[in-house]
């Protein structure tokens, strides 16, 4: 008898329908056959020992497995569930009648029990999108597929649910449903953090709120202890709330990486990531002999966070070049090329020489000459012109510490950070995938960055005096452009390219000696 049953690869950040097509015949062997790799071909022994152990049996036939299409590569143990209904239901002893609507997923234990698979978002948009009726995975992931609307979706504690599932018997599975928009309305940070906790530094709030506004990359440069890590860390603070769009995507990628937390079926929280500066390459841009998602797609829609910049591998740096321009990094190998968002905000720090003390208003720099612009020089112009905002951080003074006066809390600036984000919102509405004016095209950038005659003179003296790059003129613009935002501004004016041009730091002539 041939009977199929439909699982599901994941590629990137999408999935692929696998059908398993079973074919039990005369004789004795078994035989698995459409590009499977070691963990799918050792599904064979935990199958056998899983059935054994509720009472049911591979029998002894000649079965054939193929896994349709043969020319993409299925790995991991998630498809032994499909594989075992599909065996179950070959050789007679669960009916198949109803096997082929479903996608079904999930990992075997010996005893029969269903471990949590990877993907589960992906498999079930795809599911819902080739017209399945519903999909079977193991309890685990059941919440996080339910994210789907329209999708019957049921959770397995075991082999023995879904065995009496399609035999119409006692079964513990029931369908799971939720709206997404119910944890969305539920977003809350749960974080202490709050930007009233730093005293003083009011003008590296005030850059890191145009970032947040603009969803601009940012570098902050200062001593040790000037409070460069603290502000950084309550950047997601101000950060507006992610919409369901937004939700889902970054969901994807951290359940395609296997770093969805348990209980959580949507991620509703902007991402923060910080890597320690010993990070290699493809954990930061995603890769692998089988493709990953690294850390900048992990930051998706969200925050990357690199402290000392310097001290990162200058190949880990210079890889992020062309996913900050155009939010996206390809992985290519061999046999396979995949896709991943990669649409996050840089924010990164670090000290202004090796000892940390170079410009301090108090201490002095004991660093040998020409040891400051060796040390700057750890990070290459292209990467830096890709950073938008430039800013210096100084050392609070005692009397700002030790002050009463209790600053200005997240939830104000966020609400002015929403604000700018709304104008932007509607600004680009036509625009598919652009939020906000960081990630505006060259054609938007014409037609939102206009300044009048004044401000073109401006810009001019800016650029023969700094020597900036046509990239760094971009960046100058599109940030006074959320600076206007700001201040509820329709256009460009003086005020806002100065300010603009005052966060290029590193840009200025002799800022290392």
């Amino acid at each position: 008898m041939l009977v199929k049953t439909h699982g599901s690869a994941v590629h990137g950040v999408d999935a692929i329908t696998i059908t398993v097509e079973v074919n039990v015949d005369t004789g004795v062997n078994f035989f698995l056959v459409g590009l499977a790799d070691s963990a799918v071909k050792e599904s064979h022994q935990r199958i056998e020992a899983a059935l054994k152990n509720v009472g049911y049996r591979i029998p002894g036939k000649k079965i054939v497995i193929n896994m349709a299409p043969a020319d993409i590569r299925k790995e991991g143990a998630a498809y032994d569930l499909t594989l075992a209904i599909g065996i179950l239901a070959a050789t007679g002893q669960i009916t198949h009648n109803e096997v082929d609507r479903f996608i079904i997923m999930g990992e075997l234990s010996l005893d029969g029990g269903l471990k949590p698979i990877r993907g589960t978002l992906p498999i079930a948009v795809q599911a819902l999108k080739e017209g399945f009726r519903g999909i079977i995975l193991p309890e685990d992931n059941a919440r996080e597929a339910s994210i789907v609307e329209g999708l019957e979706v049921y959770g397995a504690r075991n082999i023995l649910d879904v065995i009496g599932f399609f035999n119409n018997t006692q079964s513990g599975m029931q369908a799971i449903t939720c709206r997404p928009e119910d944890y969305l309305s539920q977003n809350t940070h749960t974080s202490d953090a709050d930007f009233s906790d730093v005293k003083g530094q009011e003008n590296i709030k005030r850059a890191l709120e145009i970032a947040a506004a603009g969803g601009h990359n940012i570098i902050l440069i200062g001593p040790p202890g000037a409070g460069k890590t603290m502000l950084a860390r309550r950047l997601p603070t101000i950060l507006p709330p992610l919409d369901l769009t937004e939700a889902l995507e970054t969901t994807k990628i951290h359940s395609v990486a296997g770093r969805l937390p348990t209980g959580t079926p949507l991620i509703t929280e902007r991402p923060f990531r910080a890597p320690h500066h010993t990070v290699s390459d493809v954990a930061l841009v995603g890769g692998g002999s089988y493709p990953q998602p690294g850390e900048i797609s992990l930051a998706h829609h969200g925050v990357l966070f690199l402290d000392e910049l310097p001290e990162f591998k200058r190949a880990v740096l210079e890889v992020m070049r062309q996913p900050l321009e155009e939010r996206m990094v390809t992985i290519s190998r061999a046999r396979v090329s995949v896709d991943y968002p990669a649409s996050f905000m840089l924010v990164a720090s670090m000290n202004p020489c090796p000892c940390g003390f170079y410009n301090h208003p108090d201490k002095d720099c004991v660093c040998a000459p020409g040891i400051v612009q060796k040390y700057l020089n750890r990070i290459s112009g292209p990467l830096l012109d890709r950073i938008d905002l430039h800013v210096e951080v100084t050392p609070v003074n005692v009397s700002e510490l030790s002050e009463d006066r209790i600053s200005e809390k997240s939830a104000a600036v966020r609400e002015r950070v929403i604000a700018a984000r709304r104008i932007q919102e509607e600004r680009f509405a036509s625009s598919a995938g652009i939020h906000c004016n960081a990630q505006m095209s060259s054609k938007q950038f014409r037609k939102v960055c206009r300044v009048d005659e004044e401000g073109k003179q401006l810009l001019n003296k800016a650029m023969d005096k700094l020597g900036l790059s046509a990239r760094a003129y971009d960046r100058i613009l599109k940030v006074a452009r959320t600076i206007a935002d700001l201040s509820g501004s329709a256009d460009i004016r003086t005020e806002h390219l100065s300010e603009a041009i005052h966060y290029r730091s590193l840009d200025r002539e002799g800022w290392a000696g």
